[in-house]
């Protein structure tokens, strides 16, 4: 994994696949990534890995909360507004799960990630 997952992001933008793809699929990452920390909850060593998956979490969401408040953003203003309010919603259940480890936190955020890739690809939800 890069250093920086804003500049992995950023690069693999100028690759070939399209904006949404290149979304749905970070997303997709970032779910996989706490599914396998879902594994291990509750064991001692569980920690470094959920805290790195939650921490790549975060970073996905925050850039979609950075291109979302730019002023030359294409989407209309209603779904710009709907994404931010489940971005918040989003960092609020990765910081509880940061402080409050539970399946359940830990599975909402999952399907989170995957019902927004689902749709960035035009399929259906979990």
């Amino acid at each position: 994994m890069p250093a920086n997952p804003l500049q992995a992001y950023e690069n693999a933008s100028k690759s070939t696949i399209s904006g949404r793809e290149l979304e749905a699929s970070v997303l997709t990452k970032a779910a996989n990534r706490l599914k396998e920390c879902r594994e291990k909850l509750g064991s001692t060593e569980h920690y470094p890995e959920l805290a790195d998956a939650l921490k790549y979490n975060r970073m996905i969401w925050s850039i979609f909360q950075a291109e979302l408040s730019k002023p030359d953003n294409p989407l209309p203003q209603p779904l710009k507004e709907q994404i931010l309010n489940l971005s918040l919603f989003a960092d609020k259940k990765t910081l509880e799960m940061m402080a409050f480890p539970s399946p359940e936190t830990l599975e909402s955020i999952i399907r989170i990630n995957l019902n927004i890739a689902a749709g960035l690809r035009g399929s259906a939800g979990i």
